[in-house]
């Protein structure tokens, strides 16, 4: 039996009330699991009545009522004989049978009843119900029994409980915060991207604001690994099954990717010797056709790249960058936005060095994610070191290099001056890992930028350079994303800027706003001179009221309003307002503001924090 925190027994025991409720409303519910959660507590249910806010609301209203009788839980173990049976009694056979398949043998199983509802369950739990005294459900969500979209999809309710009603009013105002900042609302808003069905799900359409984002960031990492050393390189979106098969990424991990592409003629060939869809399947798996796979990672083909030329111990490290995209195959239900698609950018890198120069490249790959982070104001973050579960058969390679891998992270993360923790079972199957976890302005935690050592791909494509002795040796790979993935970065930025981005990454960094027509040309001269600066600004030429303008930029949240009356344009001034300022700071003149612009962009400013 598990022995819960005390708030995840609230969490849990709230979930079994609301379990309760949903049968006092809707005897015919079926019941599959409701465990609590990092942030509170759901419960999947088969229904044929779609729920709705009103559902949710009688429901809370029913809890309320099952937590003011106060009633008890008790723990019931009795043999799977008489489990079976108290199952069914309940009328919960359809998924409840299946969950107790799922209890080794030789395991205790148990119940909890308070009241008249009894759910089969491990434990723990409260002693009453009125110790549950702060929760409230939140919403309602389809989610495949079992997380297997070919399973029916069930009714998931969602919610949250607290030990104290303070503690639950400040969690409520986050996820508000959260609401607001969802990058999904603001990316539409802003017209930042679009996902379109059409296309495909998961699929990410850059829109020109979007891309403006995109771009800058893109620049400002290119910046850095040309002052770095690194050398930019392309691959294909492509390649052949043989490369990934000796990566090791097929078909070990063909399930979270995309299917592969036969070769041309190959399904007619194998269709006229009788061969069914499984047999192809098969003949690929084992090597005996071949076809080409949508990249999962851009690592082979880079050490293809490295491995196109002889190298001596003079060259390295040999450090190689693209913004390659991949591809992973995600289940539907799990798609979200930006931060969860099929088809993403990684900033990603992939450096070949002697043993003896990892801890100095490992030490250059965290001084570029800590640049990253803290240009962007995200400098609350902690690391999680991924290491190898030893139980596990996913790892490749042998156990003194990965003792040898591991250690240089370790050391590598105490240069750092943060919190670290070590997670068994977390590594890539070919190396350790660091990883950013980073904490955005709400408090939420993202996972974000990764260092790997990998002393095994070099194993498996025979890498080697000629050392001082004029033998062969082989090289050790650093893998390194300070962004991850651009897609992922951008929407935890969206969301972590609330849209009120810096005025470097804004898409539209400055609006002039005419206070009539007449002003109009002079105006769009102003534009003109900004342009040539390389500002993106634009005029706003509509033929509204001032305080129209004034909102629509807000809303837009550009970062700099110009206001141009009539003495602005007689004194060759304009009236500066920023959107985190509803006054007007005064007014500058053209050339004074323009030179401030670009010293706001030339230093990565962040933006004010009353934003």
């Amino acid at each position: 039996m598990k022995v819960m925190t005390p708030l995840e027994e609230i969490r849990h025991s709230a979930a079994h009330v609301l379990a309760a409720a949903i049968l006092r409303r809707y005897p015919e519910a079926q019941l599959d699991i409701g465990p609590p959660t990092d942030n509170g507590f759901y419960y999947d249910i088969d229904l044929d009545k779609k729920l709705d806010a009103d559902d949710l609301e009688a429901l809370q209203a029913e809890m309320k009522k099952v937590i003011k009788e106060n009633q008890k839980f008790e723990r019931i173990e009795c043999s799977r004989e008489e489990d079976i049976e108290k199952i069914k009694a309940t009328g919960q056979e359809r998924y409840k049978l299946g969950r107790l398949d799922d209890i080794p043998k030789d395991e205790q199983v148990s119940f909890y009843r308070n009241g008249e509802f009894m759910d089969l369950c491990a434990g723990t739990h409260v002693n009453y119900t009125k110790k549950i005294k702060a929760f409230k459900l939140l919403s309602i969500a389809g989610a495949y029994h079992r997380g297997d979209e070919k399973n029916k999809q069930l009714q998931r309710i969602y919610g949250t409980a607290f030990a104290s009603k303070d503690e639950l009013e400040e969690h409520l105002e986050r996820l508000e915060q959260a609401r607001a900042r969802d990058h999904r609302k603001l990316g539409r808003d802003l017209k930042l991207f679009h996902i379109d069905e059409a296309v495909g799900s998961g699929m990410v359409l850059w829109t020109p604001n979007g891309a403006v984002l995109r771009t800058e960031l893109q620049n400002f990492i290119a910046d850095e690994l040309q002052k770095t050393g690194y050398d930019q390189v392309y691959t294909p979106h492509i390649g052949k099954l043989g490369l990934y098969r000796t990566s090791g990424h097929f078909p070990y991990y063909k399930e979270s990717q995309f299917p592969p592409i036969v070769e041309p003629g190959a399904v007619d060939s194998l269709a006229q010797q009788g061969c069914s869809c499984a047999d192809l399947s098969n003949q690929l798996d084992s090597g005996e056709i071949d076809g080409y796979l949508l990249k999962p990672m851009n690592c082979p083909m880079h050490i293809k790249i490295f491995d196109s030329q002889p190298h001596s111990y003079r060259d390295l490290p040999v450090r190689l960058a693209e913004f390659g995209t991949v591809y992973r195959w995600e289940q539907s239900g799990e798609l979200n936005g930006l931060t969860r698609v099929r088809g993403f950018t990684q900033d990603d890198a992939h450096l070949f060095c002697t043993a003896d120069l990892i801890a100095n490249e490992i030490a250059g790959c965290l001084d570029l994610v800590k640049l990253v982070f803290n240009t962007l104001g995200m400098a609350d973050y902690r690391v999680r070191i991924g290491l190898r579960d030893s139980d596990s058969t996913k790892y490749v390679g042998d156990a003194e290099k990965w003792d040898r891998a591991e250690n240089a992270l370790r050391e590598a993360a105490q240069t750092l001056g943060v919190n670290y923790s070590e997670e068994p079972g977390e590594a890539a199957f070919y190396g350790p890992k660091i990883d950013f976890v980073v904490k955005d302005v709400i408090g939420r935690e993202w996972q974000l930028g990764t260092v790997q050592v990998d002393y095994n791909l070099p194993e498996r494509f025979d890498l080697n350079y000629i050392g001082a002795d004029n033998e062969k040796h082989r090289p050790v790979m650093i893998h390194r994303a300070p962004f991850g993935s651009m897609e992922r970065f951008c929407g935890v930025l969206i969301e972590h800027f609330a849209g009120n981005f810096p005025t470097w990454l804004a898409p539209e960094q400055v609006r002039i706003l005419p206070m009539n027509d007449e002003l109009v040309p002079r105006a769009r001269e102003i534009e003109n001179l900004l342009k040539a600066a390389k500002i993106r600004v634009t005029v706003d030429a509509v033929a509204d009221k001032l305080g129209a303008k004034i909102r629509k930029a807000e809303l837009d949240k550009v970062p700099h309003m110009l206001v141009l009356g009539k003495r602005e344009a007689e004194e060759d001034k304009v009236a500066v307002r920023s959107r985190a300022n509803k006054a007007l700071e005064g007014t500058k003149s053209v050339n004074q503001l323009l030179a401030e612009l670009l010293a706001n962009i030339a230093a990565k400013t962040l933006p004010d924090p009353k934003d």
